[in-house]
This record gives C-alpha cells, sequence and structure tokens, in this order.
C-alpha cells in the first residue's frame, strides 16, 4: 500500500484530497493544525469523517514546528506528499503577515528539509493562481512572468515556488507546483465569498458586492480540483517536456501546472447561480474593490490536459447547487 502525506488535510481542499486517495487505495497521512482562522468545528468534523477509514491517521501539528515534519517523514516514508497547509486569505495578510511567514514560509521549509532527508516519489505543492498577481494577459499560462503579486499572501506563495525549485535542483526532489484557481464545493471555507454569499440570502441579509460587481473568476468546483491535483500525481517531472508549453525547468525536476475551470465567469451570474439555488433574490451593496484583489483570473490549462489528459467536468450552476444543498443540509437551513 502507498503512503500519502496530506498537509492541511482538516481544509476544505484537503480533506477532499484525502477522501479521493483513501478511495484509491491509499494509506493518508494527514496533518493539520486545526487553527482558529475559521471554525475548528468544521475542521474537525472534517477530520472525523476521514478517520471513518482504516488507512487514515491524523497528526495534530504545526508545519513550522522545528523538526516536526522530519520525524514524521522517518516514520511513514511517504511515497508521495501533498502539500496544501497554509495561512490562507488574500485580506487577511494584509491586517497579520507574520502568520503568513510562519506557516507559509518556515512551514515549506520544514516541509523540504524533510524531505531531502527522506525523499519522497513526487511532491505536490499548492500555490495560487494570486501569484500572476498584476499580469493583465489572459488565460494565464505557467511560462508568463509573475513577478508583481498583489497581496502578501501571494508573494509568501511565489517565495514557496522559488523555494521547492531550489530544493528540486540542489537534492533531485520531483516537485509540481499547482496553482488552483477561485475553488467552491462542499465543505468549503466559511471565509471564501460564495459561502459568506449563500449564508447571507439564506438569513435574508444583505451581501457585500466587491468592484460593484465588475470581477470575473476562473471558478473551479473542488472535485476537479481533486481530479486535476490526483492525476498529477502521476506525472513526475522528469527532464524531457510533454509539449512545447511545458514549465519544467530547464535545471530540476520541477513544473508549475495551473488546475482551473479554463470559464471565466462575471461574478454576477456566479451570484446569480447562488441566489437561484437557494430560491431567492440577494440584496446587493456594491463597494469599490479590496487592497490586494485583482478584476479577473482565467487559467490556461493546456498543460494540464497534455500531462494527465483531464478537462474540468462541473457546469458552475451544477458546482453551486450542490454546495448549496450540502450547506442546507450540514446548518439545517
Amino acid at each position: 500500500m502507498l503512503t500519502a502525506f496530506v498537509t492541511g488535510s482538516a481544509g476544505f481542499i484537503g480533506y477532499h484530497v484525502a477522501t479521493r486517495l483513501l478511495a484509491e487505495g491509499w494509506r493518508v497521512i494527514g496533518l493539520d493544525c486545526l487553527s482558529d482562522y475559521y471554525d475548528v468545528a468544521l475542521k474537525k468534523r472534517r477530520h472525523a469523517l476521514l478517520a471513518q477509514h482504516a488507512g487514515f491517521t491524523a497528526v495534530e501539528a504545526r508545519l513550522e514546528e522545528p523538526g516536526r515534519l522530519r520525524e514524521i517523514f522517518e516514520a511513514h516514508r511517504p511515497d508521495l506528499v501533498v502539500h496544501l497547509a497554509a495561512q490562507a486569505g488574500v485580506r487577511f495578510s494584509i491586517d497579520a503577515p507574520r502568520s503568513y511567514v510562519e506557516s507559509n514560509l518556515v512551514g515549506t521549509f520544514e516541509l523540504l528539509e524533510a524531505a531531502r532527508a527522506f525523499p519522497p516519489r513526487h511532491m505536490v505543492l499548492a500555490s495560487t493562481s494570486s501569484a500572476y498577481g498584476a499580469n493583465t494577459e489572459m488565460p494565464y499560462v505557467e511560462t508568463q512572468r509573475a513577478d508583481h503579486q498583489m497581496s502578501f499572501y501571494a508573494a509568501t506563495k511565489k517565495a514557496t515556488e522559488s523555494m521547492a525549485h531550489s530544493y528540486a535542483h540542489l537534492y533531485g526532489l520531483p516537485v509540481t507546483m499547482f496553482r488552483f484557481f477561485t475553488v467552491y464545493g462542499p465543505w468549503g471555507r466559511p471565509d471564501m465569498a460564495y459561502f459568506k454569499f449563500t449564508r447571507a440570502i439564506l438569513q435574508g441579509e444583505p451581501i457585500e458586492v466587491y468592484n460593484h460587481g465588475a470581477m470575473r473568476r476562473d471558478f473551479t468546483y473542488v472535485d476537479d480540483l481533486v481530479t486535476g491535483i490526483v492525476k498529477l500525481a502521476d506525472a513526475v517531472p522528469g527532464d524531457k517536456p510533454v509539449s512545447e508549453r511545458d514549465s519544467l525547468s530547464p535545471v530540476a525536476p520541477f513544473r508549475v501546472v495551473n488546475i482551473g475551470a479554463a470559464a471565466p465567469a462575471p461574478l454576477m451570474e456566479f451570484i446569480a447561480a447562488i441566489e437561484a439555488a437557494c430560491g431567492r433574490e440577494a440584496e446587493k451593496v456594491m463597494l469599490p474593490m479590496q487592497p490586494g484583489d485583482v478584476p479577473a483570473t482565467w487559467a490556461d490549462i493546456g498543460l494540464l490536459t497534455d500531462l494527465t489528459g483531464f478537462t474540468p467536468e462541473v457546469e458552475m450552476r451544477d458546482g453551486v447547487a450542490r454546495f448549496v444543498s450540502w450547506y442546507r443540509d450540514y446548518y439545517q437551513v
């Protein structure tokens, strides 16, 4: 039985990735510190569901705790690492930047050191579409320069890409960084806009719409993201590009891959899908753009398809309906 080490396993995406790997016969070691950035009860519930699988082992610890990850790697010798734990949130990074240094930078350093000591077959690490920053040429392609991040969150995630590349070059660690785009779906994060919109609409409260609604996002349903991640686990970087658009490093077994829907939708259209699923219209408070935000995102997923043969399958209105159904059931609305 192969072993996967999933960081952030009590988080939104980590929970879904661990669930998929367990279903495919992997043994999963899941690490999470159960931080109070958002509802801890939701995180505990996710871990409790994973614990129903005989192949799941939960470890409650912080990434940045010196030597802790090395102990885990030595004890379990993972074949695959899926690194999803991070301090998330663009706006929160303006108010609490130190937490991003500790979790995203120091935490990733500890992970890379553990992998250097006990090398896995492949490391798949989460980055973000926010790494593209001020780029205006769309769709975003992995080979574009990405030098002008707009938030400290994005800056720390871009820094982890550089850190991982250096370890891939120096120690031959195969690394795939995936940049994910606005992810939504059941068991989502309460700090995300779609979650807040659903809660407010069902409670008859107004919603806050930034940039007066003039935004577009490449909304990605969580099941599509997870399929992309799991399929990339088998696409271990080597020394030969798979196509002319490959982002493979010329000096390391390292590449960056977008995982998105490749179908940017207007924010107002996304809100309309939530309204339809909730069965009521929202009262909207139009506000200016928030600091650190960008007006649009759009993923080119050609490289993902070249590597895995996969293209996203879940249409936005269907995905939104699935989320609202989960929300009603979970919160007994």
